[in-house]
């Protein structure tokens, strides 16, 4: 070899080199969250030389950013370039697979995996991922695909698998994906990646993810936490910190907490971000309630946002105007974003602000207070079905957000989900979710929905037999206005005599004692009349019906005497 070619041949090596360390470069930082500065390594190294792998991390930096079409075009211009790429050809799938195209991808999962016998780290990764991440993805065909990766069982020495953290981490998410009690099989595969790689933030931090989806908040908490001292500079662990403060439920919302780990994540996130960065830094001054701040920087940085920003930087404006009392500029900020963008654009939680907005608008205009309050409650309908995640919390928040709005009818049906489209085992509420679903259907005037309702709640808990007959009683109160019929009698009288005095409080005994006096008052059975106005009256002297009734039978009795005294006077002149 001349000198002239070893020069070349050297200089490949070094290029090639570089290269490979650059795509590793552009993984480590996706690894970290910094997707920007991943995109722009990425792209340096594909415009030196086309790399199947580097085309592909550059569209999962794409994703990170959450440019799905520019995700595709990458991969797309990939495997232009790389035409037999297996890699790639999953990457198309996982395009298919958001497309909603499950058949599609499927097909293109099967061929890069035959292509590879099943043996290629990254391929089996990119498949189960693209299963396990997106919407319609096969969790159990992911899990499947990493099983025949890390399965040695049979393979010659030299075709044998080699597994890497990154296999295990994966292979984790797949059984957390799945859910239930692939739970623990999750955490234990996690400690698996972490035994090949103790200081690994990633596996720690989705311990974490598992621990919070089986509702244990504290064990998230800490592992969270961990994964923050494993490795200061990973950002995804702060971010998981601060998702967990602003989530609005019991034992998690904290805006002190989440200013705190928004602002230790922006110390470590990603410089080349800087339009996400100037969103957090509005972000923070929102959460410390420092509205004035929040407001000057997102008015600031609005007119520069590309569309993918617009969305979160009006967001932010509107909510620090509501937050700071002044409902009417944060409708004015939305109303003109709605109208820039078209409703067809508007994102779940621009329905969901709407809503809020408009169900805090106050003005002395009574129809128009109408209007203002059915906006909210279309909005909220909006924000509910736009968001199709089947989630409990999600289906209660809706439910409890359409009863503040006093549309009782809509909190019925909410309510109504979350008995029946969630097995005991998911929805652990659901005892409160019949009843407050029979309640809203009494409060909505559907005593006949109620009436089932609690029919069934009674059958399902026979435990709370006493507090199911007394909503029975009083939803058929509501079906015999006048105490005519006597439709909750026996609701009522089953109520008496499972004990149900002794378990409510006199306020409520009311109900069923002014409807059982009225009814036998229109009866004329003055026996069990006396018996139900003497417990009327035991609990409010001067109940109003209790006395209309006595004064009715006083008037009567004086009616009767005069009549008779009439009568008998008539009598003794005939005589």
């Amino acid at each position: 070899m001349n000198r002239r070619k070893s020069l070349i041949v050297a200089l490949l090596c070094v290029a090639n080199g570089v290269m490979a360390q650059s795509v590793e470069d552009g993984v480590k930082e996706i690894y970290y969250g910094k997707y920007q500065s991943a995109k722009q390594t990425l792209e340096k190294v594909v415009a030196a030389k086309p790399d199947d792998k580097a085309y592909y991390y550059l569209g999962m930096a794409e994703l990170g950013l959450e440019n799905k079409d520019a995700a595709a075009a990458a991969w797309q211009k990939g495997l232009q370039a790389v035409p037999n790429s297996p890699l790639l050809q999953v990457a198309m799938g996982r395009v298919d697979l958001m497309n909603g195209n499950a058949a599609a991808a499927k097909q293109k999962f099967e061929a890069a995996s035959t292509a590879t016998e099943g043996r290629d780290g990254d391929v089996a990764r990119a498949i189960a991922d693209a299963n396990t991440e997106v919407k319609g993805g096969d969790r159990g065909y992911a899990l499947s695909i990493m099983e025949k990766l890390l399965n040695n069982e049979g393979r010659k020495r030299k075709e044998q698998y080699t597994a890497v953290a990154a296999d295990y981490i994966e292979m984790g998410d797949a059984y957390r994906a799945l859910g239930g009690e692939n739970g623990g099989k999750a955490i234990t595969t996690y400690e698996k990646a972490l035994e090949l790689e103790p200081n690994n933030a990633e596996a720690v931090m989705k311990q974490g993810l598992v621990n919070y989806n089986a509702k244990l908040l504290q064990d998230a908490v800490n592992d969270w936490t961990k994964a923050t001292n494993l490795d200061p500079k990973y950002g995804p662990a702060y971010f998981e910190l601060f998702q967990f403060y602003i989530t609005p439920k019991k034992n998690q919302l904290s805006w002190d907490n989440a200013a705190q780990y928004l602002q230790k994540y922006m110390e470590v996130a990603d410089p080349a971000d800087k339009m996400k960065n100037e969103y957090y830094l509005a972000a923070i001054a929102f959460y410390k309630k420092d509205y004035d701040a929040a407001i000057n920087k997102a008015k600031s940085v609005l007119p520069q946002a590309d569309e993918t920003n617009k969305g979160k930087f009006t967001r932010l404006l509107a909510d620090a105007y509501l937050q700071k009392g002044d409902s009417l500029s944060s409708k004015q900020t939305m109303d003109q974003y709605v109208s820039a963008v078209g409703e067809s654009k508007l994102e779940p939680n621009d329905y969901k602000l709407l809503s809020e907005i408009y169900g805090r608008l106050r003005t002395q205009d009574s129809l128009q207070s109408v209007i203002n309050d059915s906006l909210a409650s279309t909005y909220l309908e909006k924000y509910a079905m736009a968001d199709t995640s089947k989630d409990v919390d999600l289906y209660r928040e809706v439910a409890e957000k359409f009863k503040s709005l006093r549309d009782y009818g809509r909190s019925a049906e909410w309510y109504g989900k979350l008995t029946t489209d969630f097995s005991d085992e998911e929805n652990t509420s659901k005892i409160q979710d019949y009843f407050w679903k029979g309640t809203m259907e009494i409060y909505a005037n559907k005593p006949e929905a109620a009436d089932s309702t609690f029919g069934a709640f009674i059958e399902k808990y026979p435990n709370q037999q006493v507090l199911g007959l007394y909503w029975r009683g009083r939803a058929n109160m509501l079906r015999d206005t006048e105490a005519k019929e006597g439709v909750a009698v026996p609701y009522f009288q089953k109520f008496f005599e499972v004990g149900g005095e002794e378990k409510m409080k006199p306020n409520q005994l009311m109900y069923p004692y002014q409807y059982m006096m009225i009814y036998y008052y229109n009866k004329d059975d003055k026996a069990n009349l006396q018996t139900w106005m003497d417990k009327v009256l035991a609990v409010n002297p001067n109940d109003p019906a209790a006395k209309a009734i006595q004064e009715n039978l006083a008037a009567t009795a004086k009616a009767a005497k005069a009549a008779a005294a009439k009568s008998a006077g008539q009598a003794t002149n005939k005589k």
